[in-house]
């Protein structure tokens, strides 16, 4: 299992991530705790996925195609959440903290 605390940014609407191995092959996938409304529809929407699915381009991916749908900002930090935790409840990968950090005073610099 994987649980994940995902804060997206200056939103302020934080949301917990669980994703838990249900099948050979299958995760389910809980999202709670945030008040935003597109984030709420997409947890309604995924509740599950397959290794398969985990591996499919941006395009075809269920969790983008899922916020795309429930009107998520393209810039939103939760389906990325969401597959991080998928991939460790899957055992593909070792929980290891993500981080995007804005690094002051380069904002003039090209």
């Amino acid at each position: 299992m994987a649980f994940i605390t995902a804060d997206p940014g200056i939103c302020g609407f934080a949301c917990t991530v669980r994703a838990c191995k249900s099948g050979k092959r299958t995760v389910t996938v809980e999202i709670t705790g945030s008040e935003c409304q597109q984030v709420k529809r997409l947890a309604d929407s995924l509740t599950e996925m397959t290794l398969k699915d985990l591996f499919l381009p941006l395009t075809r991916n269920p969790v983008y195609i899922a916020a795309e749908k429930s009107g998520c900002h393209p810039s939103c930090a939760i389906p990325s959440a969401v597959l991080k935790a998928v991939e460790v409840a899957m055992d593909m990968a070792l929980p290891k903290d993500v981080r995007i950090k804005f690094q002051p005073g380069n904002e003039s610099e090209g």
